[in-house]
């Protein structure tokens, strides 16, 4: 009695503690080898961080699609970009792929670069984090970089005013509620009719008596067929009449599409061949929350190479002796200078160089990216920039490679 009483107390006292609302979309939950070698997200920035309702913002940028795509992950035939939000804080207007406009899912290539842009308009004031992601049929979510938008001005100045195909113009926020409200009744209504028509008369005991004594004919009563009967034959003529009044009143109607788009890839972007990196090996030293990787890089580029940088799953480790790689990342984006060289010089014209590439830092582990050498398929993925100083050119490739665990 006396520890249920206690139990008693420290809920009620939890209950009166304030509570923070969440501040992620789940992203680092998603298995880091998926994370790390499907969607790879890059250059994804937004047009303001701070606006107001009715105000427009777009986010764009650019992703690579895996060549070592995980064999365990459905091949993305069809994918769905979106924009992960607390509830709909935002309304989506515009959304393009590679420039064009689609509604649709699209299927994605493996080893295909594109470039997005999604432009939204601020519907309910507040402080928001907001990623795009892709929504990968049979996979899940792959969350893009986050970023915390901070909404202002009034909710009640929200307008989400739009012209039909026939020249109409019609609120979407109320367009149709009432009538919704009235059909969502009407069936309630007469679901619950049907419920209690059968169960007003008692149940269970009786009936079990009823059929104990054989008497099961006399369950159901002439007056329950005909009733039965009303509904089976009233319902579907209802529907249908309903469905022609419909359709006579809005006669120029397009259905919800359901087709899958086809978008080619870029020219490569990624994976171009002027730069080529070979993925040789991959140890992860847990201790030192390290990653070190040896590539081979083969430049064929006319001016001399730097590696300058190292993104996996959003997370961005640079090089502090290069200057131009100068990623500028949203607030929520984790990125540091935890990248460094063996050999740090320029990789000239025509060398092919040995490097091995060390990657320290704390976020492996904060952004759950140790748990790799746990999976069942442990295996790096992620994008290594290489920037010509002189000519001011950036080359990206995807790499990967089995992650080797070191415990001491």
């Amino acid at each position: 009695m006396k520890t249920h009483l206690l139990a008693l107390i420290a809920l009620t006292v939890l209950s009166g503690l304030p509570l923070s609302s969440a501040q992620a979309h789940g992203e680092k939950a998603l298995e880091p080898f998926i994370r790390m070698r499907t969607i790879q997200w890059y250059d994804v920035q937004w047009s303001t961080q701070t606006f107001k309702v009715n105000d427009e913002v777009s986010v764009s940028g650019k992703f690579h699609v895996a060549e070592d795509w995980p064999i365990s992950v459905p091949k993305p035939e069809a994918s769905f970009l979106n924009i992960s939000t607390p509830g709909p804080v935002l309304i989506r207007t515009e959304r393009y792929l590679n420039g064009k406009p689609w509604t649709n899912s699209v299927a994605l290539q493996p080893g295909g670069d594109y470039d997005f842009k999604v432009v939204m308009k601020g519907r309910l004031p507040g402080r928001y984090h907001i990623h795009p992601f892709f929504n990968l049929k049979d996979a899940g979510q792959v969350m893009g970089p986050g970023v915390w938008l901070e909404i202002g001005g009034n909710p009640s100045d929200f307008s989400n005013t739009i012209k039909t195909i026939n020249g109409e113009m019609i609120d979407m926020e109320s367009f149709g509620f009432a009538n919704g409200v009235f059909w969502h009744l009407f069936w309630g209504a007469l679901a619950a009719a049907w419920l209690l028509w059968w169960v007003r008369r008692p149940l269970f005991i009786s009936r079990y008596r009823m059929l104990d004594a054989g008497l099961e004919d006399e369950l159901i009563t002439p007056q329950d067929k005909w009733i039965a009967k009303v509904v089976l034959v009233s319902v579907p003529v209802l529907v249908l009449v309903l469905n022609t009044v419909t359709a006579n009143r809005y006669p120029d109607v397009i259905p919800l599409q359901a087709g899958l788009d086809q978008i080619l890839p870029l020219p490569a972007q990624v994976n171009a061949g002027t730069v080529n990196v070979d993925t040789l090996k991959a140890e992860y030293n847990i201790a030192q929350r390290a990653m070190v990787l040896q590539v081979k890089v083969d430049n064929r580029s006319q001016g001399a190479v730097r590696i300058g940088e190292f993104a996996s799953s959003n997370v961005h480790f640079l090089n502090a002796d290069v200057a131009d790689a100068g990623y500028n990342p949203g607030k929520d984006d984790v990125s540091n200078n935890g990248l460094s060289l063996d050999n740090a010089s320029p990789i000239e014209p025509g060398e092919q160089r040995t490097v091995t590439i060390e990657v320290r830092d704390a976020a492996w582990e904060s952004e759950r990216l140790d748990g790799l050498i746990r999976d069942a398929d442990s295996r790096l993925g992620g994008l290594l920039f290489l920037y010509d100083d002189v000519l001011g050119k950036r080359y990206i490739s995807s790499i990967s490679a089995a992650v080797i665990p070191k415990f001491i």
